[in-house]
Protein backbone atom coordinates (compact mmCIF):
# COMPACT_ATOMS: atom_id res chain seq x y z
CA UNK A 1 0.00 0.00 0.00
CA UNK A 2 1.62 3.18 -1.11
CA UNK A 3 2.05 5.64 1.71
CA UNK A 4 1.47 9.38 1.07
CA UNK A 5 5.49 11.04 2.17
CA UNK A 6 3.26 14.07 3.71
CA UNK A 7 1.58 11.83 5.72
CA UNK A 8 4.81 9.95 6.66
CA UNK A 9 6.29 13.11 7.59
CA UNK A 10 3.69 14.38 9.71
CA UNK A 11 3.79 10.89 12.04
CA UNK A 12 7.56 11.57 12.34
CA UNK A 13 7.03 14.91 13.35
CA UNK A 14 4.86 13.68 16.19
CA UNK A 15 7.49 11.30 17.85
CA UNK A 16 10.90 13.82 16.42
CA UNK A 17 12.01 14.04 20.20
CA UNK A 18 11.52 10.43 21.02
CA UNK A 19 13.16 9.27 17.83
CA UNK A 20 16.04 11.04 18.28
CA UNK A 21 16.66 10.43 21.69
CA UNK A 22 15.89 6.72 21.24
CA UNK A 23 18.21 6.30 17.87
CA UNK A 24 21.32 8.74 18.38
CA UNK A 25 24.38 6.87 18.66
CA UNK A 26 22.48 3.61 17.78
CA UNK A 27 25.26 2.17 15.42
CA UNK A 28 27.49 1.86 18.50
CA UNK A 29 24.98 -1.42 19.69
CA UNK A 30 25.24 -2.66 15.93
CA UNK A 31 28.70 -4.11 14.73
CA UNK A 32 27.32 -5.27 11.53
CA UNK A 33 26.70 -1.41 11.42
CA UNK A 34 29.95 -0.13 11.77
CA UNK A 35 32.01 -2.60 9.42
CA UNK A 36 29.91 -1.60 6.39
CA UNK A 37 30.14 2.37 7.16
CA UNK A 38 33.69 1.89 7.36
CA UNK A 39 33.68 -0.15 4.34
CA UNK A 40 31.53 2.80 2.10
CA UNK A 41 33.91 5.51 4.13
CA UNK A 42 37.00 3.72 2.44
CA UNK A 43 35.81 3.11 -1.13
CA UNK A 44 34.55 6.75 -0.98
CA UNK A 45 37.57 7.99 -0.18
CA UNK A 46 37.84 11.75 -0.90
CA UNK A 47 34.94 11.98 -3.56
CA UNK A 48 32.15 14.66 -2.88
CA UNK A 49 29.54 15.34 -2.54
CA UNK A 50 28.02 12.45 -0.14
CA UNK A 51 24.00 12.60 1.22
CA UNK A 52 22.52 10.46 4.04
CA UNK A 53 19.16 10.36 2.74
CA UNK A 54 16.38 9.30 5.27
CA UNK A 55 18.96 10.42 7.74
CA UNK A 56 16.42 11.11 11.16
CA UNK A 57 18.06 12.19 13.78
CA UNK A 58 21.94 11.89 11.84
CA UNK A 59 23.34 9.11 13.71
CA UNK A 60 24.38 7.84 10.50
CA UNK A 61 25.16 11.26 9.03
CA UNK A 62 27.20 11.88 12.31
CA UNK A 63 28.80 8.66 12.19
CA UNK A 64 30.03 8.93 8.43
CA UNK A 65 31.40 12.48 9.64
CA UNK A 66 33.37 11.22 12.41
CA UNK A 67 35.12 8.99 9.94
CA UNK A 68 36.75 11.81 7.74
CA UNK A 69 33.96 11.84 4.84
CA UNK A 70 32.43 15.18 4.09
CA UNK A 71 28.66 14.40 4.58
CA UNK A 72 24.58 16.01 4.62
CA UNK A 73 21.22 15.07 5.45
CA UNK A 74 18.28 14.93 4.02
CA UNK A 75 15.03 13.71 5.38
CA UNK A 76 11.25 14.55 4.77
CA UNK A 77 10.36 15.51 8.49
CA UNK A 78 11.16 19.22 9.66
CA UNK A 79 11.06 18.51 12.98
CA UNK A 80 13.48 15.41 13.02
CA UNK A 81 15.57 18.06 11.04
CA UNK A 82 15.82 20.30 14.14
CA UNK A 83 16.27 17.79 16.29
CA UNK A 84 19.20 16.74 14.09
CA UNK A 85 20.60 20.29 13.77
CA UNK A 86 20.26 20.62 17.38
CA UNK A 87 22.59 17.80 17.96
CA UNK A 88 24.99 17.77 15.18
CA UNK A 89 25.08 21.68 14.60
CA UNK A 90 28.39 21.09 12.23
CA UNK A 91 26.34 19.30 10.00
CA UNK A 92 24.75 20.73 7.38
CA UNK A 93 20.61 18.82 6.71
CA UNK A 94 18.26 19.71 4.95
CA UNK A 95 14.33 18.49 3.49
CA UNK A 96 13.35 16.57 0.58
CA UNK A 97 12.13 13.56 -0.43
CA UNK A 98 13.60 10.34 -2.13
CA UNK A 99 10.93 9.96 -4.41
CA UNK A 100 11.87 13.34 -6.01
CA UNK A 101 15.38 14.44 -5.66
CA UNK A 102 16.16 18.10 -6.02
CA UNK A 103 19.47 17.51 -7.68
CA UNK A 104 20.98 17.60 -10.86
CA UNK A 105 21.92 14.34 -12.75
CA UNK A 106 25.23 12.96 -12.05
CA UNK A 107 26.07 15.26 -8.72
CA UNK A 108 26.13 13.07 -6.32
CA UNK A 109 29.58 10.77 -5.64
CA UNK A 110 27.73 8.48 -2.51
CA UNK A 111 23.97 8.07 -1.04
CA UNK A 112 24.06 6.07 2.12
CA UNK A 113 19.98 5.38 3.06
CA UNK A 114 19.57 3.50 6.47
CA UNK A 115 16.01 2.08 6.38
CA UNK A 116 14.74 4.66 4.21
CA UNK A 117 12.57 2.83 2.17
CA UNK A 118 10.82 1.30 5.42
CA UNK A 119 7.53 2.93 4.57
CA UNK A 120 7.20 2.75 0.71
CA UNK A 121 5.33 0.58 -0.79
CA UNK A 122 7.59 -1.70 -4.10
CA UNK A 123 6.57 0.60 -6.71
CA UNK A 124 7.39 3.36 -4.66
CA UNK A 125 11.31 1.73 -3.89
CA UNK A 126 11.49 1.24 -7.97
CA UNK A 127 11.29 5.11 -8.05
CA UNK A 128 13.53 5.67 -5.37
CA UNK A 129 16.25 3.80 -7.00
CA UNK A 130 15.66 5.47 -10.34
CA UNK A 131 16.14 8.95 -8.91
CA UNK A 132 18.90 7.87 -6.74
CA UNK A 133 20.69 6.55 -10.22
CA UNK A 134 19.72 9.64 -11.56
CA UNK A 135 21.76 11.91 -8.60
CA UNK A 136 24.93 9.72 -8.60
CA UNK A 137 27.86 10.56 -10.72
CA UNK A 138 29.45 7.65 -12.95
CA UNK A 139 30.90 4.91 -10.18
CA UNK A 140 28.67 6.17 -7.21
CA UNK A 141 28.31 3.96 -4.81
CA UNK A 142 24.70 3.71 -2.94
CA UNK A 143 24.80 2.15 0.67
CA UNK A 144 21.50 1.02 2.16
CA UNK A 145 19.44 -0.98 4.73
CA UNK A 146 16.12 -2.89 4.61
CA UNK A 147 13.74 -5.36 6.71
CA UNK A 148 14.12 -9.10 4.84
CA UNK A 149 10.65 -10.41 4.39
CA UNK A 150 7.43 -10.03 3.01
CA UNK A 151 5.20 -8.44 5.56
CA UNK A 152 3.83 -4.74 6.59
CA UNK A 153 3.82 -4.33 9.86
CA UNK A 154 1.19 -1.72 10.86
CA UNK A 155 2.03 0.63 14.13
CA UNK A 156 -1.13 2.70 15.94
CA UNK A 157 2.07 3.48 18.63
CA UNK A 158 5.22 4.31 18.53
CA UNK A 159 7.87 5.67 20.70
CA UNK A 160 4.79 6.32 23.39
CA UNK A 161 2.96 8.53 21.04
CA UNK A 162 0.07 7.56 19.00
CA UNK A 163 0.87 7.14 15.54
CA UNK A 164 -0.69 5.92 11.66
CA UNK A 165 1.72 4.51 9.60
CA UNK A 166 2.87 1.36 7.82
CA UNK A 167 6.72 -0.46 8.30
CA UNK A 168 7.17 -2.71 4.77
CA UNK A 169 9.60 -5.87 4.24
CA UNK A 170 11.34 -6.87 1.40
CA UNK A 171 12.90 -9.69 -0.12
CA UNK A 172 16.15 -9.53 -1.30
CA UNK A 173 14.97 -10.96 -4.58
CA UNK A 174 13.04 -7.88 -5.25
CA UNK A 175 15.84 -5.68 -4.32
CA UNK A 176 18.48 -7.13 -6.29
CA UNK A 177 15.81 -6.89 -9.06
CA UNK A 178 14.95 -3.37 -8.64
CA UNK A 179 18.86 -2.16 -8.29
CA UNK A 180 19.54 -4.34 -11.70
CA UNK A 181 17.07 -2.89 -13.66
CA UNK A 182 17.54 0.64 -12.57
CA UNK A 183 20.83 0.56 -14.08
CA UNK A 184 23.13 -0.08 -10.80
CA UNK A 185 26.33 -3.02 -11.22
CA UNK A 186 27.95 -4.77 -8.43
CA UNK A 187 25.48 -5.22 -6.47
CA UNK A 188 26.39 -7.01 -3.27
CA UNK A 189 23.68 -7.36 -0.40
CA UNK A 190 24.88 -8.40 3.04
CA UNK A 191 22.37 -10.43 5.58
CA UNK A 192 21.99 -10.46 9.06
CA UNK A 193 19.89 -11.52 11.93
CA UNK A 194 18.59 -9.10 14.53
CA UNK A 195 20.76 -7.74 17.50
CA UNK A 196 18.24 -9.31 20.51
CA UNK A 197 17.43 -6.51 22.93
CA UNK A 198 19.34 -3.55 20.71
CA UNK A 199 16.70 -3.34 17.68
CA UNK A 200 13.59 -4.90 16.21
CA UNK A 201 13.68 -8.50 15.94
CA UNK A 202 13.86 -8.69 12.07
CA UNK A 203 16.15 -9.98 9.28
CA UNK A 204 18.47 -6.80 8.05
CA UNK A 205 20.30 -6.70 4.92
CA UNK A 206 22.88 -4.03 3.36
CA UNK A 207 22.98 -3.25 0.13
CA UNK A 208 26.38 -2.21 -1.93
CA UNK A 209 25.67 -0.93 -5.53
CA UNK A 210 27.60 1.19 -8.11
CA UNK A 211 26.21 3.47 -10.84
CA UNK A 212 28.29 2.24 -13.97
CA UNK A 213 31.21 4.64 -15.06
CA UNK A 214 29.88 4.04 -19.09
CA UNK A 215 26.16 3.01 -19.49
CA UNK A 216 25.15 0.64 -21.22
CA UNK A 217 23.81 1.02 -24.71
CA UNK A 218 20.30 0.19 -25.52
Amino acid sequence: MIQNPSKVANEYDLVAEEYAATFTGEHEKKPKDQEVLHRFSKEIGGRRPVWDFGCGPGQTTKYLKDLGIEISGLDLSEKILEEARKIHPEIHFRKGNILDLEFENDTIAGVVAFYAIVHFAEEQVVTAFREIFRVLQPGGIFLFTYHIGEETIHLDVFLGKKINIDFMFFTTDFIFSCLKENGFEKIEIIEREPYPGVEYESRRAYAFAIKPVVRKSL
